[in-house]
């Protein structure tokens, strides 16, 4: 039976793009549809229903002038679908540190004699765009680098904060749209709280950006902000908002074994897309869900001690954790590197994904193959 270009079309756009790269070379049609700009926002925007398939990996304290030691690796199963070349990782290994990545684009930065350059790059099919690096990181490249970066079906977004010289508590933020191709300053602050925030992993949700703050002992325990809490900033009105993290995992917070996180939990297209709050202590893993934001209240779904999880390693010391596609818990020993399953037939199946070459703690960046590019103006900032 005879298959319609316009049937191919449609299912051609739910393909990865290392699939639809490999057919290109075979198939005059495929390669015409690469060339339509509608194709590949279509299979941009199919991927954005999907899960991420792979992910990166890196030092988590890193010095900005350190080259970035980034590692590649698919999720179980999703080997077919990972589609970066070793030319590619060899390259951002050796000169660039990722900060963030959003269906099939990366935001990363190099340094050069002292100098931050900010760089779009699509892995996948080799696009690479330069972006105007901010004023205040231009002016100051050893600074902490508070910047994220969210693409939907219509444009993507790199959202950068940085510390009001007067107001430590407050952060100025600048937004960076593609379509405009020049940073905005947003009118209003976004107010933090008397605790450090861990920006390097923001969570957005619902039109806000959500960070989660340190919780070492050096507040005083007569400030709201002793224990450790989540603000957000919504990127509509300006309005910065605070959650409390769960009543239990405000319990020890202060030991100094403690690691707290936040990350997107459910999928993009289901109802119970939420927030979860993932903690380790004392190598126990305990995870929440948020049900009401505007009661911080949580559910417990989770509480699993690290030796009870099957792994063959003896006394594995976790390294880093991550949630990605909302439901599976991603976790790094010393040397390996492992899933755990959070809902459904997934729940609590360890699975070994690969080894790694870290030597410290790690970061992981979550990622998906797509055809995406950036349709942009550049302007100077």
């Amino acid at each position: 039976m005879a298959t319609s270009n316009d049937m191919l079309f449609d299912v051609c756009s739910w393909l990865p793009a290392k699939s639809i790269y490999r057919f290109k070379i075979v198939s005059r049609l495929f390669s015409s549809f690469m060339e339509e700009t509608y194709f590949v926002s279509k299979q941009a925007q199919n991927a954005l229903l999907k899960d991420d398939t792979c992910f990166f990996i890196q030092e988590e304290v890193l010095l900005i002038f350190l080259k970035g030691n980034n590692e590649f690796y698919p999720l179980p199963g999703k080997k077919l679908s990972s589609g970066v070349s070793n030319d590619v990782l060899q390259f951002l290994s050796n000169s660039a540190n990722i900060l963030a990545s959003s269906n099939g684009l990366i935001l990363y930065y190099t340094i050069n004699q002292n100098e931050v350059a900010l760089f779009i790059s699509n892995p996948a099919i080799k696009f690479l765009l330069s972006i105007p690096t901010p004023k205040p990181m231009y002016e100051n490249p050893f600074a902490d680098i508070k910047i994220s970066l969210k693409c939907d079906s219509d444009d993507c977004m790199v959202v950068f904060f940085y510390t009001c010289p007067d107001d430590w508590c407050s952060y100025y933020c600048k937004v960076y749209l593609f379509k405009e191709g020049v940073w905005k300053d947003k009118e209003e602050n976004f107010f933090g709280g008397s605790r450090n925030l861990i920006f390097d992993m923001p969570v957005h949700h619902n039109g806000a950006i959500y960070f989660i703050s340190d919780s070492f002992p050096y507040i005083n325990k007569k400030s709201v902000y002793f224990k450790p809490y989540i603000m957000s900033y919504d990127l509509n009105n300006g309005k910065s908002g605070k959650l409390k993290v769960a009543k239990e995992a405000r319990r020890g917070s202060h030991d100094f074994s403690c690691r707290m996180r936040i990350f997107n939990w459910g999928k993009i297209t289901s109802s119970d897309r939420s927030i979860c709050l993932v903690r380790l202590r004392k190598h126990v893993f305990t995870i929440w869900v948020l049900i009401n934001s505007e009661s911080s209240l949580w559910r417990k779904i989770l509480k699993v001690r690290v030796k009870a999880m099957g792994l063959a390693e003896k006394d594995p010391i976790i390294k880093g954790f991550v949630v990605l596609n909302g439901d599976l818990l991603i976790f790094a020993t010393e040397k390996k590197v492992y899933s755990y399953g959070l809902k459904d037939e997934q729940y609590m199946r360890i699975e070994e994904i690969c080894e790694h070459g870290c030597e410290s703690y790690v970061h992981f960046i979550p990622y998906s193959s797509t055809s995406r590019t950036c349709d942009v103006k550049v302007e100077t900032s």
